[in-house]
């Protein structure tokens, strides 16, 4: 079986890993556009204080599937994957929606194990564990929550794919009636995965297909501390409510983001507003940071759907043709399973979550 796996991202990357460990023979084709949402992320993986049930259903199982992701990496690749438990923490300055927030948290942590412990911190305790927030910050901490390099995770998958024998192109495919199309030549294909991130709407109308999966500009910043701040086993933090967060990386490197704009088209921009949000909402909740290094912004597009819901399984009328997309801000945290189960997909297995709930089909019959 040959299956054509177009887009390089983390749920592409995944999908070919998990398909190459099968024994599939792959062929991974990017054209290596920018503002690709792997290469700008940075993600906070604990889904487990989430208000939002039906995003809920699939990030739970997909949290947890990452050590078992982790490990299996470790036996086909030498690359770091950048992930790490290092807890999550909640910070809201109202102590009733705090509340709220550790209920919920521990009620989820109750039937999911991985999810650690749930405890309610005092601001000196929230502070001791990242020392830059707001001394006056209390916080939900979750010990389950981890925090990974977009970048580094992917990397880690396509060298893995590639020592399973997966084939890499660089160039513009387009799935066709024979298979695929790259830069015009015909590649055969028994099933081609879009993983295009925010472009796979194009590909799909290519089929004559309607998938309304749209760009959202996320504005990402990282700031430097320096060698002399331990900051390899901070938390990540989450300030309740605002979409933003805060998380660090050894070395000094604090990610600070991001914005969420929708409508914004393919306009790679770091832009003056989206600057002044993001660092905005960082300080507000960490002051500790004012000191900080500028060191860079990155932009990336992320596929957006209407429903806030991934998109995955085979397009309506072209069974051969597999989506794994529309992860919007949730991509490194939900893609890495996502590529397992659209790997199943592809198979003919039945995957060890129900993808139904995010089939193509769902936007055909909502119309």
């Amino acid at each position: 079986m040959r299956v054509v796996v177009i887009g390089s991202g983390i749920a592409g990357a995944s999908c070919a890993y998990h398909l190459a460990r099968r024994g599939v023979s792959v062929v991974v084709v990017d054209d290596a556009r920018p503002g690709v949402a792997t290469d700008a992320g940075a993600g906070i993986v604990s889904s487990w204080a989430s208000a939002d049930e039906a995003v809920f259903a699939l990030a739970a199982p997909a949290s947890a599937y990452y050590p078992e992701l982790v490990a299996a990496l470790a036996e086909d690749t030498a690359e770091p994957t950048s992930y790490s438990v290092v807890g999550f923490l909640v910070t809201d300055p109202d102590p009733a929606a705090l509340g709220e927030v550790q209920r919920r948290a521990a009620a989820r942590a109750a039937q999911h194990p991985a999810a650690g412990t749930v405890s309610l911190l005092d601001p000196p305790q929230a502070g001791e564990l990242f020392p830059p927030l707001d001394p006056g910050l209390a916080a939900v901490h979750v010990s389950g929550g981890a925090r990974v390099d977009g970048r580094q995770l992917r990397a880690a998958q396509i060298d893995a794919a590639r020592r399973r024998g997966a084939e890499l192109r660089t160039g513009t495919a387009v799935p066709s009636a024979e298979g695929v199309r790259v830069d015009g030549e015909p590649l055969g294909a028994d099933a081609v995965v879009v993983a295009a991130g925010a472009w796979s709407g194009e590909l799909a109308a290519a089929l004559g297909a309607q998938l309304p999966v749209a760009p959202q500009r996320g504005q990402i910043t990282h700031l430097g501390l320096g060698d002399d701040h331990d900051t390899a086993s901070w938390p990540t933090v989450s300030p309740h409510g605002t979409g933003h967060y805060l998380l660090a990386f050894p070395g000094g490197r604090v990610v600070v983001g991001a914005t969420r704009e929708t409508g914004s088209g393919f306009d790679h921009r770091v832009t003056a507003a989206g600057q002044l949000e993001v660092l905005d909402h960082a300080l507000t909740v960490a002051p500790g940071l004012c000191d900080a290094t500028f060191l860079e912004t990155r932009v990336g597009f992320r596929p957006a759907t209407p429903d806030g819901l991934p998109v995955l399984g085979p397009l309506p009328d072209h069974p051969r043709v597999v989506l794994a997309t529309g992860f919007g801000h949730l991509g490194l945290t939900l893609a890495p399973l996502a590529g397992a189960l659209v790997a199943a997909t592809v198979l003919g297995e039945t995957p060890l979550v129900d993808v139904r709930p995010y089939g193509p089909e769902r936007f055909a019959t909502a119309g």
